[in-house]
């Protein structure tokens, strides 16, 4: 996104940098003022969209949380059984990252992701697309007729949630050079069978 809005969508246009000060200079750096000035509009502006910082915040939490869903929601609805369906939430979790890395620092570095492994021990506070993992690992083990105690489905939970997130960290980082096209190996089964 550029340093200035000009036309568009100028709510969309102050998440997104909001989300690029939350990055630069933390939380306490952010106000509606400095994103207000780098769109490039007045300083009353965001105020039509924003009653204040915190909602911002709030605002940019959602935008970025309905967006990754979208794309996880996406790869569950098209793969052909839950198996693939984890696969492909993989994919895509790497995918969408790597798309947008100042996405992943904003959850994952400034955050407070709530994800409660333990099976049977949901809240309506647990992050959604972890929730949605849990419910589709959970489908998988009924439909492949696999038993397994609870702390053993926490385990192998974790360990599927771990491969997608740490891929998606390390292609956010941006001095690691791997020896492959991350969007052609996203392509095959190489990084997640």
């Amino acid at each position: 996104m550029s340093d200035t809005y000009h036309h568009g969508n100028l709510r969309q246009a102050l998440i997104e940098t909001g989300i690029r000060v939350i990055n630069e200079s933390g939380e306490d750096a952010l106000s509606l003022r400095k994103v207000a000035a780098a769109c490039n509009v007045s300083h009353a502006a965001p105020y039509a969209h924003f009653k204040d910082k915190d909602e911002l915040i709030e605002a940019i939490k959602r935008s970025v949380t309905e967006q990754f869903m979208e794309e996880l929601n996406d790869a569950v609805d098209s793969a052909v059984d839950s198996e693939n369906a984890i696969i492909d939430m993989g994919k895509r979790y790497i995918s969408f990252f790597l798309r947008k890395p100042d996405y992943y620092k904003f959850l994952f570095g400034r955050q407070n992701i709530i994800a409660h492994l333990k099976i049977g021990e949901e809240t309506d506070e647990d992050y959604p697309p972890f929730i949605l993992l849990k419910k589709t690992y959970l489908k998988y083990l009924k439909e492949k007729g696999i038993k397994k105690n609870r702390k053993e489905q926490g385990i192998e939970l974790l360990k599927i949630w771990a491969s997608a997130h740490g891929l998606a960290a390390i292609a956010c980082m941006s001095g690691v050079v791997p020896p492959f096209d991350w969007n052609e190996m996203l392509e095959g089964d190489d990084l997640l069978r």
